[in-house]
């Protein structure tokens, strides 16, 4: 399959490059440039610690922008695959031919109605309770956003090359000023001063189950909501609505699943690093979960965390129901009155 493989490589990458040259413009210019470094050194093979000069991450950006202009008005290419053309969203279809070569495929929809794609080798597949999971290794083919994990349906995907650069991403932030925080608390239950590697390995390989469980809680919530959450969330593409609906839902996976499971196995360095991923609209959204997660810091006394995911399974339901009930009533205004909604009604 080695000519097959590489066209079929070549054509995922010219649709993410497609969908790049689409949305690129939908990041703040300090995160744009700090993801295309990020882009640079994965595409080049590089190493976390290798340095970057400006004058060629600068060069690469300029061709970078010069393709996407080029493609910014193609549309995407179906996959080839010894002989047959399959459309790129057939995800199914796609790994049923896959499956043999072990690799793993995902097409789908994030933040902003962004397309993504991704082509990885297949490390294992399971399915621990209704859905199935992919987690897949090293990755031939992706976009400038790479997110660590997606459910969609039935499936969950989860990439451990994106989670582990994800994860030093964070510990580089985090060592510009070293502040007493969540995520620090978290990288000190590994070494990463003597032998960031293998700190990096083994922080990888405990918290992708953090990962595994939020994505089983969106997929219990996804079966709860119905399709048509999607329907509404590419309705509200592009707005502050948006961003904050998926925030709710984020909540309500970690409410049903990710917190109660953490606080039974009394896991303290996930609960650390689950509460350092909450960040932006999360955050504004459910202060109440900050305040437990500091008092339990302070106290030791798990309650106060008890007590915050049991309000918030309850909240981001009945909210939730809220926002679906806006929606089928209100279409046209349903931008405005979401936000309106959720900014009234944060936890």
């Amino acid at each position: 399959m080695k000519g097959s493989l590489r066209e079929l490589c070549c054509t995922v990458q010219r649709n993410c490059h497609i969908s790049d040259a689409r949305h690129g413009t939908d990041y703040g210019l300090c995160t744009y440039l700090l993801k295309m470094r990020e882009f640079y050194r994965w595409e080049n093979g590089l190493d976390y610690g290798a340095a970057l000069t400006n004058e060629s991450v600068g060069e690469w950006l300029t061709e970078r922008e010069r393709l996407w202009d080029s493609l910014s008005e193609d549309d995407f290419a179906p996959l080839p695959f010894e002989g047959e053309s399959i459309d790129p969203f057939d995800v199914e279809r796609v790994n049923a031919r896959l499956d043999p070569y072990g690799l793993v495929y995902s097409a789908g929809y994030g933040s902003k109605s962004k397309p993504l794609f991704f082509l990885g080798y297949l490390e294992r597949r399971e399915e621990p309770g209704g859905a199935t999971v992919w987690v897949a290794g090293r990755e031939l083919a992706r976009d400038l956003m790479a997110p660590a994990a997606m459910c969609q349906g039935d499936h969950i995907f989860i990439r451990r090359e994106s989670f582990r650069r994800l994860l030093w991403e964070r510990l580089e932030n985090w060592r510009w000023h070293r502040p007493d925080n969540a995520m620090g608390r978290a990288f000190t239950y590994y070494d990463f001063e003597d032998d960031l590697e293998r700190a990096l390995d083994e922080m990888v390989e405990k918290e992708l189950d953090v990962v595994l469980l939020h994505e089983q809680g969106e997929y219990q919530a996804g079966r709860a909501l119905g399709e048509v959450w999607n329907r509404m969330l590419s309705d509200l593409g592009h707005s502050p609505a948006e961003l904050m609906a998926r925030a709710l839902r984020d909540h309500l996976a970690d409410c049903q699943v990710t917190l109660p499971s953490l606080i039974e196995r009394e896991d303290r360095a996930s609960i650390h690093f689950f509460v350092g991923g909450i960040t932006g609209m999360r955050k504004k959204l459910f202060p109440s979960l900050i305040t437990a997660y500091e008092s339990w810091h302070r106290e030791g006394d798990w309650e106060p965390l008890i007590s915050a995911a049991r309000a918030g399974r309850e909240h981001w339901q009945r909210l939730a129901m809220g926002l679906l009930r806006l929606y089928r009533e209100q279409p046209d205004r349903a931008r405005v009155e979401i936000a309106s909604l959720l900014e009234a009604n944060p936890l």
